[in-house]
């Protein structure tokens, strides 16, 4: 029996968990749920599911939760002091950091320091802090366990195998909803076309991300720190079907690959039961109704993000922070449409260029570059 706390249960990822822990009550028990203020799909969670601590995000999301639940016996706290609550619940054996974006990077190193195994779904707490997150697991003796699809296809390919035999991994990528459209036209694409993702079905922060391609970017930086990697050995493939999730080289020419259908839950599971598998409620691959998996390169051109990402990768130290706090605040800029689709790379581009990078000596260091940049992307925009 696995003890499990969720922060961000009420999220695509978060819910999609709980979903993949309902068939199996003898091999998971939920202690603790963390969510920002959804709180009618909250209450839903907490009756189906028992948890004795629940977070949210303000003390008016508290009060209204409190009153609804007051049947039940669940703690209840809220901001900050809430979330580490849950991040660290003494019950909990393993943490699903489903968090979205830099929010994810202090409930994550604080699971970690009170010894919780943690399945890791925000990539950009590794993309912001892979060397101290790398440095605190090994201190505190703990797993991590990658949930985004295609890390953890890679971990599924090396379980098993000698890490020094590796020539490369191969990340995949669907090539989002603008692989075949002109560049020319990027200007005129709005959120609502940039939200309908070809195969996937996500939070609407990831899916921009897709559609830029930086969501392979951040993936690049992930698997340099979960796996040992350095930036010539991480390629990404645009394979538009999303059926092999990734893929893994040895230097005697051997590609391993991780197959599966189109969804998260697959993953969630196998980072929640590891290094168990359980059985699916999902649909198995069919292999007689593909028709076709096709691959091919990336268009840096028209999909600047993923060289960023290199270029971030490459410098070290703050860079990688700063290059997430760019494409955060550059994607809501977007959403909120104040900036066209390019200008999401722009602004990030321009971020990196005025980013003054230096060593990462601790969590402050980190936590500064992102401000810094924030202040930066805000300044740009206004200039």
């Amino acid at each position: 029996m696995k003890r499990v706390s969720i922060l961000g249960s009420t999220g695509t990822i978060g819910a999609k968990a709980l979903a993949m822990i309902e068939p199996h009550p003898e091999s998971f028990e939920v202690v603790a749920l963390a969510a920002r203020s959804s709180i009618d799909l909250l209450e839903r969670q907490i009756r189906r599911f028992s948890p004795r601590l629940v977070a949210v995000g303000t003390p008016e999301a508290a009060k209204a939760l409190k009153d609804r639940v007051a049947d039940r016996s669940v703690e209840i706290g809220w901001g900050i002091e809430g979330l580490l609550s849950a991040a660290t619940a003494p019950e909990a054996d393993i943490v699903l950091a489903a968090m979205v974006g830099a929010a994810g990077l202090l409930p994550s190193l604080a699971a970690i320091k009170a010894g919780k195994d943690l399945a890791l779904a925000t990539k950009e707490v590794m993309v912001m802090a892979g060397e101290l997150v790398m440095a605190e697991a090994k201190a505190h003796g703990v797993r991590l366990l990658p949930v985004d699809s295609e890390p953890s296809a890679v971990f599924q390919c090396l379980a098993g195998h000698n890490g020094a035999h590796l020539k490369r991994v191969l990340l995949t990528s669907s090539g989002g909803p603008f692989r075949k459209r002109p560049r020319e036209s990027f200007t005129s694409i709005t959120p609502e076309e940039a939200l309908r993702h070809p195969t996937w079905v996500m939070g609407k922060k990831i899916t921009i991300d897709s559609a830029t391609l930086m969501n392979k970017g951040l993936e690049i930086i992930e698997a340099s720190w979960f796996f040992d990697l350095e930036a010539r050995q991480i390629e990404v493939i645009v394979h538009p079907q999303s059926i092999v999730h990734s893929m893994v080289e040895f230097m005697d020419g051997s590609v391993l690959a991780q197959m599966g259908v189109t969804d998260m839950g697959l993953p969630i599971l196998y980072a929640l039961s590891y290094p168990e598998r359980l059985p699916t409620p999902l649909p198995f691959l069919d292999l007689h109704a593909l028709s076709a998996l096709t691959f091919e390169p990336v268009d840096h051109e028209k999909f600047p993000c993923v060289g960023f990402a290199y270029q971030a990768l490459a410098a070290g130290g703050t860079y990688p922070a700063a290059l997430n706090a760019a494409n955060e605040m550059a994607v809501d800029f977007f959403l909120s449409r104040r900036i066209t689709f390019p200008e999401i790379a722009t602004l990030i581009g321009k971020a990196m260029d005025n980013h003054r990078g230096r060593k990462i000596d601790s969590l402050e260091d980190v936590l500064e570059a992102d401000r810094e940049t924030r202040r930066l992307v805000e300044g740009a925009l206004q200039a």
